[in-house]
């Protein structure tokens, strides 16, 4: 009875360590933003121009990126269903223009939903935007809003948390 007690004791703390240990490995990387269009980014020349790159895994089919903070420029509400052309809602001038006024930050948009591309977690799926990316954290972002903010063109803007993602599938 004791030597079962005994072996029963040493199981479970082994199972402890051995948890504690499993516990304490590094979180997965998540893969990187390209905030900033001047610096390098492994695979920026894959994306079309008005996403935010993303530097996916090799052989990535579905995946998220890092957390990121972004200020959403422009907003409009948009039915898939009822066939309107989504290519229409910002002209690709409009687009142009809002990243000529902030260079070191991309500017970025989402326009349509097309299986492969970039969509953005963290706003409404049924909106369609330009937004602009404000940095990796809540403290950077707030010290650029007031750059926005500055232009005098965007009224009422916010920082946002997002995240990119891709269903490649």
């Amino acid at each position: 009875m004791r030597k079962t007690l005994l072996v029963i004791t040493a199981m479970v703390a082994v199972c402890f360590l051995f948890g504690s240990v499993q516990a304490q490995k590094k979180p997965k990387k998540l893969p990187r933003v390209c905030g900033n269009p001047d610096e390098a980014c492994k695979g920026r020349s894959y994306f079309q121009s008005y996403d935010l790159p993303v530097e996916w895994p090799e052989n990535s089919v579905i995946a998220e990126s890092e957390p990121f903070y972004a200020i959403i420029l422009k907003s409009a509400k948009f039915d898939y269903s009822s066939g309107a052309d989504c290519e229409k809602v910002y002209s690709d001038s409009e687009f142009f223009s809002t990243q000529t006024m902030f260079p070191t930050n991309k500017v970025f948009a989402l326009k349509c939903f097309e299986p492969g591309g970039n969509y953005y977690i963290g706003v409404d799926d049924n909106y369609v935007f330009i937004a602009v990316f404000a940095g990796k954290t809540l403290a950077a972002a707030n010290k650029f809003l007031k750059t926005v903010q500055d232009t005098g063109q965007f009224p009422g803007v916010k920082v946002r948390k997002m995240r990119v993602g891709v269903n490649g599938t």
